[in-house]
This record gives C-alpha cells, structure tokens and sequence, in this order.
C-alpha cells in the first residue's frame, strides 16, 4: 500500500512512518518542519526512514495549495493520514489565528486537493480535547461536543466536520481518530511527560497548574500506532473513534510514578490553574474494540520506563536529560 503522510516528521508521525516501513509498505512524508518546535528534532526523528527506498520526504506546507495538491496527484496514494497540525491547548488561547488557519483551513485544503486529484480515502487525527470538560465519564464517541473550551479542541471538532462534509458529498471514506494525552519516544518538549521528567532528573522543579487533581488518559504512542494501523484495514465509510488507554491517572499519582522510575522525588511548584485545561480525560474505547479490535497494553509504568530508556540512549540534544 502507499501511504501519504502530513506531519510524517513529529511525534506520532514519525513513530507511524517507521511503522508502516516496517509492515512493507510505501511512504510520502510531507512535512514543512513548523518551528513549534525543533528542526533538528523532527530531522532526527526521521533519520532512519531516509535510508528507506520505499520512503521519500517532500518538504511542503498544507496552506500551500499548488503544491499539496501536485505532490498528491504525483504520489497517488491508496491512503492519505493527516496528522500535520498545530498542536497544544494553551499555546492555542495565545495564537488562536494559526491554529483556526493550519487545523482548519489546512484540514481543508487537504480534503479539496484530495478532490482534485480523484483520491477519497482519509485517516484524521483527531483530539480528546474535543470532548471539553463533559462531566459523563469515559467518553464516548456518540457524546456532545459542542462545548469546546480552547481553540486547539475547536479547530479539532471543525476538522471532524470538514470530514465528514467530504464524505457525504464527494464519497470519502474517513476515519476520524480521536487521541488521547499520547507520550512515548520522540515526545514534543512541550508535553507533561517530558517537561515532568525532565525536570526531576535535573533536580529542578515541576509547576503544576490546579492541585494536581486533574486526570489524564494517557496513552502509549505504539498502542496510538496499532490504532492506526488497525484502521487503515478496516477504512470504510465515515466514524468517529477514540484512540486511548481507558486508565486515567491523576497528576500528583502520575508525579509519583515518574518519580519511581527516575528513582528521584520532585520539586514541586503548584500554582493556578489554566485557561483551556479540562478535568479528565478518559476514553470509551468500546467501539473502537469492536470495530478495529484495538486492545492498548501499555501500562503507564511500562511507558514511561520505555520512555527515559530512550532519552537516555537519544543521540537527541534536545530531547535528552543533561
């Protein structure tokens, strides 16, 4: 199968191309390597797949029409996945415009080149944090999500529309994925897991917005892959799916376990809380059993021990403890 990735480069990105790679399948990456964060990250994240014949990387921006719509008639992919977004919940209350105009303008200038060039399959990534801060836990797919509390959940609920839009005019057959707090090798600098870990290998202290009572549903960046993988089989019609753990664990508990596996204690600074931030997230991952049999085994513990066992063996500056 050919496969054409947006934001191949980043986090989940680059853990999917690598993936796919190894399942024998060709790539596109297309990626404009955003300056959210590192360069030299992403370039890193993708080393190994260069040395792929069935890879090839076209450096391009979703908001470039021409161009996003030629690589895609060049390519002619059975399957596209977009992930290339502007990613994270406060830094969206700071600059609302680019993340309305990469999430959503850029959402759907995909979905118009994919028309033009006579392709109809799609997987969009999606966000848990389109659910806000519902107060009917686990969430499910069939629930309201109307009430979004940062731009970043509400440019991810416009995607989702766009989506399926495409899908009842044109035919598409789209996947919309909902993810859940994924961390693993290759995490963005910017994400809890890392900044928490980070710190307390460094002896410097940890903020924390609230009284660390907030729960998370974090999810393994493998257990988020086979999700993927799993979907690119079973890519019919147009669904909604949450793409999480179903075990959330509330900060000061996940603080403890980092500790743990650093075998070093925090320092800790609470502070107030958040605009943006939700109470709990926390997946109902029923139809996602029964329609992909996706079955996440990653207990939180197992990951994050996975996780510094990376960063210490990264030849990643950025990323790694010093």
């Amino acid at each position: 199968m050919k496969i054409f990735v947006t934001g191949g480069s980043g986090f989940i990105g680059s853990n999917l191309v690598d993936r796919l790679l190894t399942l024998g399948h060709t790539v596109v990456n297309y990626d404009n390597f955003d300056p959210f964060y590192s360069e030299k990250t992403k370039r890193e994240n993708i080393a190994h797949a260069l040395k792929s014949q069935n890879y090839s990387l076209i450096e391009g921006d979703i908001l470039d029409k021409e161009k996003l719509c030629a690589s895609l008639v060049a390519a002619s992919p059975d399957v596209v996945i977009h992930l290339a977004a502007r990613g994270g919940v406060r830094p969206s209350i700071e600059n609302p415009e680019a993340y309305y105009e990469i999430n959503v303008t850029g959402t759907l200038n995909l979905l118009e080149a994919m028309r033009k060039a006579n392709l109809r399959k799609l997987i969009f990534a999606s966000s848990s944090s389109v659910y806000g801060n519902n107060t009917k836990v686990p969430f499910s797919e069939s629930d309201n999500v109307d009430n979004p509390i940062s731009p970043y959940a509400a440019s991810k609920k416009s995607g989702e529309l766009l989506c399926h839009t495409y899908h009842h005019l044109y035919g598409f057959d789209i996947f919309c994925l909902r993810f859940f707090t994924v961390y693993g090798p290759r995490q963005r600098p910017d994400l809890a897991i890392h900044k928490f870990l980070n710190a307390i290998i460094n002896d410097e202290a940890i903020t924390i917005y609230g009284n660390g009572t907030t729960q998370r549903d974090y999810t393994f960046v493998e257990d988020i892959i086979d999700g993927i993988i799993l979907a690119l089989a079973k890519l019919k019609g147009y669904e909604i799916i949450n793409l999480g753990g179903s075990q959330p664990i509330m900060l000061n508990k996940l603080i403890k376990v980092i500790e743990t596996v650093a075998g070093k204690s925090a320092l800790i600074n609470y502070t107030g809380i958040q605009q943006g931030d939700v109470n709990i997230t926390f997946a109902d991952t029923e139809k996602a059993k029964t329609l992909l049999d996706y079955n996440p085994l990653t207990e939180i513990s197992e990951g994050i021990k996975t996780y510094l066992e990376w960063l210490n063996s990264s030849q990643n500056s950025d990323n790694q403890p010093h």
